[in-house]
């Protein structure tokens, strides 16, 4: 779809904008679309509770229900209630290692379609496009998959195996391109845009002016003319909308989270994944190369040392937390299912450096560059259990120098300076929300004076609607990972906590005209040509 530079005409209101086209925007766009869960005539829940109060309203559709009534006494490993309920109901079971036949019917029903449109930077599926191809997901294969369109039978059908009940990252961004496509939602996706910002617009005095509602802007990419030798300039074009509803869902990897020492901007100091790879790309990193720091202690930090040491190419493994530490995500999978990632667990509990004791003055001389220790080289083909690995728990990053030499620091003050080839910074990202202002969305924020985190600070939303709490205005919500919602089995639940408070505004008359009826043509309103 390309977007033209023209003003949306007053009165003229989208029902819902959609920004983030990954799972999130997936799921709720296919709710939003007139795919309704019910609960089957013939199935029941193995939750006797649970059943009985499905049992109560047989006939009402689950956007039609009272959320939090259903919530109660649910247990699962979500803090989101409705994600617990959602994931019970679309996998009963699932943890206890139970295929338990989902009780939901969905039936096709058009007629409580409520028009959006879904804004996205590249292709539906979101960052899983951009992750890496050949690695496996943590999640399980049927906990990746959205309603109505079961992974396996897909990758059944284009021929390709789910491994140990685990997908690669490539395998999934082609499945919710493909639901996208399979589901008949295109028409709903306007792909190859960047949202700039979203405001809240006061309604105007004069009559027939638009009521409060949201304005969002941006720039979508648009092919321009062709050139001699077939390829195409792309030209970014401004567009404008005015929308009732509108739905944070970008996910939380776009800026990648940084220590804050010197040295930090080095050319040799990187920060994502995708560096490492374009560098073994590129015949950068063998096994005769000093070695690669990997700093960070999770599953993006794991594949970096995975992938270096697959080269032969020496590591040092630099993390804040102790080995047996339960907060560590690998003492949370289980040993069989994540084989590549307890070998990892492995290599840093049995191999870890042993600082020789610090001199009696070692007190007076923490800062002091010259009471660092430094290391020998460290061989790939040395021998211990793990050749060319060496992993450093309990420690951080002091400074990185220009000769490529990094001081690290323990928890208890020793210093040691290692020499490297490259540095890997790898301790989690943070959402790019600059389009909500210069605060990059904070005071949405649990903690407002804090960046925003998937863990430790999302965007505080009321639990049964999933409505943003420190909103300029009704009718924004968020979803996924900016809610703390980091697995895709559980931020179905934020698409049906919005789909379902969507649903009661429309029987209810608020929230603006969320009908079709109330909707002029999509193209006329949104500058649209399909």
């Amino acid at each position: 779809m390309d977007r033209h530079d023209t003003e949306i005409i007053p009165g003229d209101i989208l029902p819902v904008v959609i920004i983030g086209n990954g799972p999130s925007g997936i799921c709720l766009s296919y709710l939003l679309s007139g795919y309704t869960p019910y609960l089957s005539p013939e199935a029941s829940h193995p939750n006797p509770l649970l059943n009985s109060k499905l049992r109560e309203q047989p006939h009402l559709s689950l956007l039609e229900q009272d959320l939090e009534y259903l919530c109660e006494g649910l247990e699962g490993r979500s803090s989101n209630p409705v994600a617990v309920l959602f994931d019970s109901l679309l996998l009963p079971d699932s943890d206890f290692g139970l295929d338990h036949t989902s009780p939901l019917a969905w039936r096709y029903e058009p007629e409580r379609a409520v028009p959006h449109l879904v804004l996205g930077k590249g292709p539906p599926g979101g960052a899983w496009h951009a992750m890496e191809g050949s690695m496996l997901t943590l999640s399980l294969a049927n906990w990746m998959e959205l309603p109505g369109l079961k992974l396996k039978d897909w990758m059944r059908e284009k021929h390709r195996n789910v491994r140990n009940d685990r997908a690669t990252p490539a395998e999934i961004a082609s499945y919710y391109q493909h639901y996208v496509s399979q589901m008949s939602l295109e028409q709903n996706f306007a792909c190859g845009t960047t949202v700039t910002s979203v405001s809240r617009q006061p309604g105007g005095d004069r009559e027939g002016a638009p009521p409060p509602c949201w304005r969002v802007t941006g720039l979508q990419r648009r092919e321009g003319e062709e050139l001699g030798d077939g390829s195409a300039v792309s030209e970014e074009v401004p567009f404008s909308m005015l929308a009732h509803n509108v739905v944070l869902a970008t996910g939380t990897h776009d800026i990648p989270a940084r220590l804050g020492v010197e040295g930090e901007s080095l050319p040799y100091v990187c920060h994502s994944f995708w560096e490492l790879e374009a560098a073994i790309s590129r015949g950068e990193l063998d096994k005769s190369s000093d070695p690669v720091l990997v700093v960070g202690a999770g599953l993006t930090a794991a594949d970096a040392v995975l992938a270096a040491h697959h080269l032969n190419t020496p590591v040092y493994h630099a993390f804040r937390r102790s080995v047996n530490d339960p907060g560590l995500i690998f003492n949370q999978l289980p040993k069989l299912l994540y084989p590549e990632y307890h070998k990892i667990h492995q290599m840093m509990t049995q191999q870890q450096y042993q600082a020789d004791p610090p001199p009696q003055d070692h007190a007076q001389n923490l800062h002091d560059p010259s009471s660092s220790s430094s290391l020998p080289p460290l061989s790939s083909s040395s021998p211990s259990s793990y050749p060319g690995y060496l992993s450093f728990p309990r420690y951080r990053v002091a400074a990185f120098r220009p000769d490529r030499k990094c001081v690290l620091e323990s928890d208890s003050g020793q210093r040691t300076v290692v020499q490297i080839s490259k540095a890997l910074v790898l301790i989690g990202a943070h959402p790019n929300l600059s389009f909500l202002g210069d605060d990059n969305g904070r005071t949405l924020c649990v903690y407002p004076e804090e960046p925003i985190t998937c863990r430790r600070n999302p965007i505080e939303v009321d639990p049964f609607t999933n409505k943003v709490v420190a909103a300029d205005g009704p009718g924004m919500y968020a979803m996924g990972p900016l809610v703390g919602e980091n697995f895709v089995r559980f931020l179905k639940g934020g698409a049906l906590a919005i789909a379902s408070d969507l649903a009661k505004s429309l029987r209810e008359g608020g929230g603006g005209d969320l009908t079709a009826d109330g909707f002029v043509d999509r193209k006329e309103v949104c500058g649209l040509d399909s």
